[in-house]
């Protein structure tokens, strides 16, 4: 609904654990808030909520739709699609404060993801990919999604090329050093696509759709400049099972191996090997 959780999960390393609690206790809330604008209150979460592993609680105004953290763990944005001109808010943890990066409504925002090394900011619009420098505050480049709706977005972990799933069952890879316009367009799926991802370590990338297939591409990115990105089809993974014309909401790699996950309107998550 309104509310982002920030949760100490309790797996893992139990000091890890411990020193996430003691920095998460030591922050202080920004005494004034540098956008007064943004109506977002942070709390800290207490006794039950505590010790189910709940830290803290932003509420906002509208009904948050998508969350993502930056590489480096400070900074994380949501996005509230009825926020009008506060539909993209970025959060600093350290501080705890919200500021709005955007005076103007840009459309009907879908998802944003940060750039893993620089400080740029992609919002995909309906139609539209919008790359921002956060640190000059200006447009640096539109991309033109050469579809109807996008639904999902995924940038690769170096950064130079992204990947668009779109609602009309394309998906489009965009080379951002070679044009604003798609590099290769992909029709692999017969339904909706609601999901794209990279893999941050393997040259592999997947799309998820309401036709209950999850398709792993195979994606070379080459260190020279001259030589264009690779665009192999791997493998269609099936095992959901559609639930009133949906199919599979969600996926992502494993960080480190070449595994698969896969979240489905069937209720299941599925872990492809």
């Amino acid at each position: 609904e309104k509310t982002v959780v920030l949760l100490n999960p309790g797996v893992g390393d139990k000091l890890q654990l411990s020193n996430t609690d003691n920095m998460l206790a030591s922050q202080t809330q920004a005494e004034s808030s540098a956008d007064s604008k943004v109506a977002v209150s942070w709390s800290v979460c207490e006794g039950s909520e505590h010790d189910q592993g709940y830290r803290l609680k932003l509420t906002h105004a509208h009904d948050v739709s998508q969350f993502t953290w930056h590489s480096k763990g400070d900074y994380f944005a949501t996005v509230m699609p009825d926020g009008q001109t506060r539909s993209v808010l970025i959060h600093q943890l350290s501080r705890r404060r919200s500021q709005n990066p955007f005076s103007k409504s840009k459309g009907s925002v879908q998802c944003v993801r940060f750039h893993p090394l620089r400080p740029f900011l992609f919002v995909a619009t309906q139609r539209y990919v919008r790359v921002y420098n956060l640190l000059k505050q200006e447009l640096s480049k539109k991309l033109q999604a050469n579809c109807k709706w996008v639904s999902s977005m995924a940038v690769h972990a170096e950064g130079d090329n992204v990947i668009l799933g779109s609602y009309d069952s394309k998906m489009s890879w965009f080379d951002l050093d070679l044009s604003t316009k798609p590099y290769q367009t992909m029709k692999h799926h017969k339904k909706a696509i609601r999901q794209v991802c990279y893999h941050k370590k393997y040259p592999l990338f997947a799309s998820a759709s309401d036709d209950c297939s999850l398709i792993v591409c195979h994606g070379r990115v080459y260190n020279d400049m001259l030589q264009n990105p690779l665009i192999v089809p791997v493998k269609v993974l099936r095992g959901h099972k559609a639930e009133k014309g949906v199919g599979i909401l969600d996926c992502v790699f494993h960080p480190s191996q070449p595994w698969i996950f896969s979240a489905g309107a069937d209720t299941t998550i599925r872990l492809y090997t």
